[in-house]
């Protein structure tokens, strides 16, 4: 009986720790949905993420992230003129950062690098200044994870500088979202 429940307990514990070892490598695949900040030349946006994450440690993640954020362009009043700006994307290459204090609960984030903007090559259809071709991007983050889903508010911002401006309207890629991935284990 001792060693039944010996070679039980051996079996269990081995199971439990290549079901953790299983979990070091992942993909995380999910979506966002956010509100441009501020609402200048875009209302909202949606978006794809993909990253891959490496668990330094039990509690530290590291990895690569990018993804495809469509904002969707706005009218504004600019002089008494109306801007019909168009709708761009953003593609990020960034490096992730997470940071676990538990195996389930909350955790904090952030993805640091390039965001690439891409779509029509001027901000507005009735103007002529041209879009800018990327920034430095961010993208803090705090959520709720568990061993499948992580669920998150975040802000993503592209600085893009001066360039795009039109008048007084600042060519602005950020937005205040919520987002939502899935983990996809790649085994050690």
């Amino acid at each position: 009986m001792k060693k039944t429940i010996l070679v039980l307990g051996v079996m269990t514990a081995g199971l439990v720790s290549a079901q953790s070892a299983s979990m070091r490598n992942m993909i995380k695949v999910g979506g966002n949905v956010g509100v441009a900040l501020p609402q200048e030349n875009a209302s909202m946006n949606v978006g794809l993420d993909v990253a891959y994450q490496n668990l330094v440690t039990p509690g530290f993640g590291l990895g690569i992230a990018t993804g495809y954020n469509h904002f969707f362009g706005r009218n504004n009043d600019v002089s008494g003129v109306t801007v019909k700006n168009n709708d761009f994307g953003v593609v990020p290459v960034a490096a992730l950062i997470r940071i676990y204090p538990k195996q389930t609960g909350f955790y904090l984030g952030a993805d640091l690098g390039y965001g690439f903007i891409v779509g029509d090559s001027k901000v507005a259809s009735n103007a002529t200044v041209n879009r800018p071709d990327g920034g430095f991007y961010i993208k803090p983050e705090i959520g709720y994870h568990d061993r499948n889903w992580n669920f998150a508010v975040q802000y993503q911002k592209t600085f893009t500088g001066t360039t795009g401006e039109i008048g007084s309207q600042k060519y602005s890629a950020g937005a205040l979202g919520a987002g939502v991935s899935y983990n996809i284990p790649l085994g050690k």
